[in-house]
């Protein structure tokens, strides 16, 4: 399955974009991210049997565990692609939120996002490596 990062902002060369990419890089699985200007711009068409999952405060608050058993029942139910949708300072609209499979929360405090990136980037291994057994993740 497909972990494509669809983000608002362009990230640069920065300490950011180092964590992203090096977390991104110790991922089994294809990942993808895909930037968009702040406001505009075009969402990437979805591959067919694609989940949509939306960063957002208001959302979803799951453990690493639980956020890996999602992914595990995303690919093991077919679905070929998990878009990862992050948004600019003013977040996501109405549209886009109700439309979304899963919202996303890193908790109730308010991240920058390319922060929200990196710490997505970080979750992503973490929940791959617990797919897998390996001892990244430790539990206690």
């Amino acid at each position: 399955m497909l972990l494509h990062i669809i983000a608002r902002g362009k990230i640069g060369r920065s300490p950011e974009a180092d964590l992203v990419e090096r977390y991104l890089k110790r991922i089994a699985w294809p990942t993808k991210v895909s930037e968009l200007p702040d406001r505009g711009g075009v969402i990437p068409p979805a591959l067919p049997a694609s989940v949509n999952i939306l960063l957002d405060e208001r959302g979803t608050i799951l453990s690493s565990t639980d956020f890996a058993k999602k992914l595990e029942g995303w690919r093991d139910g077919g679905k070929r692609e998990a878009r990862f949708l992050i948004g600019a300072a003013d977040g996501h609209d109405a549209a886009l939120r109700g439309s979304a499979d899963l919202m996303l929360s890193f908790g109730p405090a308010t991240w920058p996002h390319m922060l929200a990136r990196a710490m997505l980037a970080e979750q992503l291994f973490r929940a791959t490596s617990i797919l897998a057994n390996h001892p990244y993740h430790r539990e206690g």
